[in-house]
């Protein structure tokens, strides 16, 4: 579990007021209703594809390095929806730290695959949740902590400001947990808990490996393998989607992994890099393309950004 975040009097300095700026204008867009709000969100990501020069860039890359025998124009047409998603989740990321508990609840939600999630759990062992970094995790996690009692690994963020505000809203309502803190996590699988944990971002820690993602070598964390043998927690991979019409939100529990983990961590990142390659083919336009996934690369490759 994270250590309660303290606020500090620094944080008022002026070098921070770009970051209070920002949390005014989500718990401003929090304000809004939800049906109202969505249309707005997806201009509002229109405007930041014209806006965000470098964040488009990095995003026209990672579609033509995963796509590469996609047509122009359908790339094309996806990198706007990619941006309109943005924009959607920047609304759902605002009315889940502001105002969570008014308008969350009211969002109507299907759950497809409950009982692989329920057969999983009732082995005792906890479950590894295997999710992925796509626009709408905020309102994913918020849902699926109204149905179970969870703890979600998260990467601690560099400016101490929205990392203790990310922390103190996720805190209330399940138990965030450090993606460094190992020991902390087998705890929690220990008490039979599912844990949300996403790891297909850019990773250059320890247990770094470099595994297929797309068909392009990805820096990958081998820490899924490690935790699901030293558990024995079954993997289950999670994902929500938007319905169509701003009408809510779908969860789904796919069947756990099977003779996972194998006998070598690539052998196992590349099985967990599969499984978001196959939640992103569902609904591409939602992955976070704006994440530069391929920065680290291995020996003597050229960078891609």
């Amino acid at each position: 579990m994270s250590e309660k975040p303290v606020f500090r009097t620094a944080f008022l300095a002026p070098r921070y007021w770009h970051q209070w700026l920002i949390f005014g204008l989500l718990w401003l867009m929090a304000q809004v209703p939800y049906r109202t709000a969505m249309p707005m969100a997806r201009a509002l990501g229109r405007m930041m594809m014209h806006l965000a020069v470098d964040r488009r860039r990095i995003a026209e890359i990672n579609l033509e390095l995963c796509f590469p025998g996609q047509n122009p124009d359908t790339r094309s047409d996806l990198l706007r929806a990619h941006f309109e998603s943005l924009g959607m989740g920047a609304y759902e990321t605002a009315i889940c730290w502001f105002s969570g508990n008014r308008q969350v609840p009211r969002l109507p939600l299907q759950i497809f695959g409950r009982e692989h999630l329920e057969r999983a759990l009732a082995q005792g062992k906890g479950v590894l949740l295997v999710a992925g970094h796509f626009t709408d995790l905020e309102i994913g996690g918020t849902l699926l902590i109204g149905e179970y009692e969870i703890s979600a690994v998260y990467r601690p963020h560099d400016d101490p400001v929205f990392d203790g505000l990310m922390a103190r809203v996720r805190n209330q309502y399940g138990r965030a947990i450090s993606r460094d803190d190992t020991r902390g996590i087998i705890r929690a699988l220990r008490r039979g808990l599912p844990i949300w944990y996403a790891p297909d971002q850019n990773y250059k820690g320890t247990h770094t490996v470099f595994a297929p993602f797309f068909g392009v070598a990805a820096a990958t964390n081998a820490a899924t393998g490690r935790l699901a043998r030293i558990s024995k927690a079954p993997v289950v991979p999670f994902s929500q989607s938007r319905m169509p019409g701003d009408r809510g939100y779908r969860l789904y529990f796919d069947p756990p992994l099977q003779d996972f983990p194998g006998g070598e961590p690539a052998q196992d990142a590349a099985r967990v890099n599969q499984v978001i390659e196959r939640l992103v083919r569902r609904r591409p336009a939602d992955y976070l393309w704006v994440h530069r996934r391929f920065k680290t690369r291995p020996p003597g490759a050229p960078s891609l950004y």
